[in-house]
């Protein structure tokens, strides 16, 4: 399966997100094809993490989130990570660009904590997700239907529960990047 020609976002807190939660899909999606943009609060270095609490790696921000907008690009990851997940989902612009992916109807990948961010898009209700487990009563609050499975998609929402499911996960991103936009995701924004 090629990503080639396709443009796909990935977010980074400047500190707290999942290292391998971050640099498997990233991987992924290069060795697939596709042009990978890394985003983040503003354009610094962003530190990662291992288990939440261990220091994980330093990489470089490509654009800062008032730089870009979704219709730069084909599909989207969020990577989890407590911290990370929180600081991303407590900001009104990367909040807005993920809401844009789902009115555009482009795919999302979306892993661990990461669902924090769906949720304060109010993109979760009439979705069927998995998460960390401990989401599940955010994500059903928010009117979503929470399964425990290593991966799940959703018209072109993909979600996993955490680092262990990566296989799966990455597979399915490239899978749904691939297909490209779904119009029903559109429809359920």
């Amino acid at each position: 399966m090629t990503l080639t020609n396709r443009r796909i976002a990935i977010l980074i807190s400047p500190r707290g997100t999942e290292d391998p939660e971050f640099a498997k899909p990233k991987a992924a999606v290069e060795a697939a094809g596709a042009t990978v943009t890394v985003i983040s609060l503003k354009k610094a270095d962003a530190k990662t993490v291992n288990n939440d609490l261990d220091p994980g790696s330093t990489y470089a921000v490509d654009k800062a989130i008032d730089e870009v907008s979704a219709s730069d690009f084909d599909g989207l990851v969020v990577p989890g990570g407590c911290v990370g997940a929180d600081t991303l989902r407590s900001d009104a612009r990367v909040v807005a660009f993920v809401r844009d992916f789902f009115a555009e109807a482009k795919p999302v990948g979306v892993i661990c904590h990461g669902p924090w961010v769906l949720v304060e898009a109010g993109v979760v209700k009439g979705r069927t997700l998995t998460a960390y487990p401990t989401l599940k009563t955010d994500i059903e609050n928010a009117g979503g239907t929470f399964v425990d499975r290593e991966v799940v998609t959703d018209q072109g929402l993909v979600t996993s529960r955490n680092p262990d499911d990566l296989p799966a996960f990455c597979a399915t991103i490239v899978e749904e990047f691939a297909e490209g936009r779904h119009p029903a995701q559109a429809r359920r924004a």
